[in-house]
């Protein structure tokens, strides 16, 4: 399966460096308000689970968290709800963003800019999202055939080792299952959430066109609204940003 590639290493690079950013509080906030309409307690909710987990790596103070939850019984505070806007880039590669957002008014021009303005195109519904599947991604701190074997056994669809750790991807309701399998057998989970995992990828040769993609990819992910961002390109080797 697709997933793994030279864009999410870099990607996940710059969210080390978002961590600074108060921005990035502000989105996980949404996440957390989202998740807890399914239910405030963690462990009854697996999504708001793994969005406080997530929160909390980025060293988000518990009081925030607190409050991200308060929203789902605040009536006077603003009302989520969840966006997915599809669109193309660059290259014709493929992008969803997946946006919590009070007021789809705001966010749909934003995000329509951004794409206009670097170089893509918005989508209508379905015509990007049938090229990716919804999946549970898991990283794994373990290297090696015994580990995988290990993971597959947990009821993972499927496994690969990449840059010394293991990409694990699940069934999205199979999630919380395979991971709290995957630590019941002493491995180290890094990170565990929902994503949306290419069925195929665009390789990408020329780097004026990686450089234009990533420039949009970047305003895509610096709109307040904005959760997450996924594509279907990779950077072929050599080719450097």
């Amino acid at each position: 399966m697709s997933g793994h590639s030279k864009w999410s290493t870099i990607k996940r690079q710059k969210g080390l460096a978002d961590a600074k950013r108060g921005a990035l509080f502000t989105r996980i906030g949404n996440q957390i308000a989202i998740a807890a309409r399914g239910g405030t307690d963690p462990d009854m909710n697996s999504a708001l689970a793994l969005a406080i987990e997530k929160a909390k790596a980025a060293n988000m103070p518990m009081n925030n968290i607190d409050r991200a939850i308060a929203r789902v019984a605040d009536k006077s505070a603003a009302q989520l709800q969840e966006v997915l806007y599809e669109g193309y880039g660059p290259g014709g590669v493929g992008i969803l963003v997946e946006c919590a957002t009070d007021n789809i008014n705001r966010t749909y021009p934003e995000v329509r800019n951004a794409f206009n303005k670097k170089g893509g195109n918005i989508a209508e519904p379905g015509a990007v999202s049938f090229q990716f599947s919804r999946r549970g991604s898991i990283r794994v701190k373990a290297t090696g055939d015994d580990a995988i074997l290990t993971i597959l056994d947990a009821g993972a669809i499927d496994a690969e080792e990449n840059d010394g750790e293991i990409q694990v991807y699940t069934e999205p309701k199979e999630l919380a299952k395979v991971r709290k399998a995957i630590e019941d057998a002493d491995l180290t989970v890094i990170e565990a959430e929902l994503t949306y995992v290419p069925k195929n990828t665009i390789e990408i040769t020329d780097p004026v066109i990686a450089q234009k993609v990533e420039n949009l990819m970047d305003a895509l992910d610096e709109l307040d609204d904005v959760v997450e961002t996924h594509t279907n390109f990779d950077i072929a080797d050599g080719v450097e940003l």
